[in-house]
């Protein structure tokens, strides 16, 4: 009886040292590979970016197509802000309480900036980008599949790329 209680205490002490060492660090995990943002787009911008651009890459390889579209849209989001506060222009993508516009909002105004230069297909791929992340992130019976990151994988890439630039971060 005592041997058993002495096992079952053993088991629950490595088990309870496998919770702890086992997780990923605090911070997360660098993606393994580089399937939808080469990460030297963002290497050397803000730690911030380069993490979402992890998780993105990281959620895409695993499979959690749900999760990378969310994430593309967190992306996408953050960088237009970016690059209106790169310009001076930060207040005219906030409401009177001082919060910034909403994705759509957001889309609206980067698009009516014709003095940057926005390519026609990063002008393009903007909606795309908001839609399958508004999906995943809002329809209760929409899953994305691999599919639909795949369709969209290159103009990813085009958009972080300019605005990466226009957010004068590389």
């Amino acid at each position: 009886m005592l041997i058993s209680k002495n096992i079952k205490k053993f088991i629950s002490s490595i088990e309870a040292d496998c919770r702890v060492t086992l997780l990923p660090p605090e911070d997360g995990l660098a993606a393994i590979g580089q399937p939808i943002i080469p990460f030297a787009l963002v290497r050397g911008t803000k730690g911030y970016l380069e993490r979402i651009t992890h998780q993105i890459n990281g959620t895409y390889s695993i499979g959690c197509y749900d999760s990378c579209a969310v994430m593309i849209r967190r992306l996408i989001e953050t960088l237009i802000i970016e690059a209106f506060e790169n310009k001076k222009m930060a207040e005219s993508i906030k409401n009177q309480s001082g919060d910034f516009y909403y994705l759509s909002e957001l889309i609206e105004k980067t698009l009516a900036q014709r003095s940057w230069g926005l390519s026609r297909n990063a002008r393009q791929a903007l909606p795309k980008l908001k839609d399958i992340g508004d999906k995943s992130a809002h329809s209760r019976r929409f899953n994305a599949v691999r599919n639909d990151i795949d369709k969209i994988h290159l103009e990813i890439r085009l958009l972080v790329q300019e605005l990466v630039s226009l957010a004068g971060l590389k």
